[in-house]
């Protein structure tokens, strides 16, 4: 997974999604107003830390047969005026796999997980954000890991995202993934618990 510098890639013209596509098949980059962006690699915080959201997602998902979770840079359009986006993990339900294209999911995730490093801070919670609440993501959650924040947010009935905070002994409840909970601690490299704990807890095993 990528962090979160960018730079742009130069071309001649303003490419469509399309192009861009097949331009970039398998690289890190997004599409903005035809423009092509390019994610630089991660840090070793940022990938244990999405490595370990995805791994985890993944496992509850596929255990109840809920849909299916990707990570970047597979990339997700949530709608035709909107960019071309590349999140660290986005789980889609089993009701909404149609979207799924070969190298792109064309519309909403139901939930998209972003791990937000000190160049992508402004943009995550600035452009992606609009973005994703415009697009219809459902559930958005925003893990900062260097100062310790994790928001979560779910799209209310007007369509605007509403930050719910986990209760108090710190556990969020997803809406978007049936019977899905974290608890907070879980994703700080200081805390971060074994696999196994949480699956134990989540009573996979």
């Amino acid at each position: 997974m990528a962090s979160k510098l960018q730079t742009k890639r130069k071309v001649s013209k303003p490419l469509t999604y399309e192009e861009f596509l097949t331009l970039t098949d398998g690289e890190h980059a997004e599409w903005v107003d035809g423009e092509v962006l390019l994610l630089m690699p991660a840090s070793q915080i940022h990938q244990n830390l999405a490595d370990f959201l995805l791994t985890l997602m993944r496992l509850f998902v596929e255990h109840h047969g809920l849909g299916k979770v990707l990570s970047a840079p597979f990339q997700m359009k949530t709608g035709e005026s909107l960019p071309g986006r590349e999140p660290d993990a986005l789980y889609v339900a089993k009701e909404n796999l149609s979207r799924l294209r070969l190298n792109h999911l064309e519309g909403p995730a139901d939930l998209v997980i972003e791990v937000v490093s000190p160049e992508s801070r402004e943009r995550d919670r600035g452009a992606k954000f609009y973005e994703y609440e415009a697009g219809g993501v459902k559930e958005y959650w925003l893990i900062d890991p260097q100062r310790k924040q994790a928001e979560f947010y779910q799209l209310n009935a007007d369509g605007v995202y509403q930050l719910v905070s986990p209760n108090e002994q710190g556990v969020y409840f997803s809406r978007a993934v049936p019977g899905l909970w974290i608890k907070v601690d879980w994703v700080w490299e200081e805390t971060m618990p074994p696999l196994k704990t949480v699956l134990q807890a989540w009573q996979l095993i």
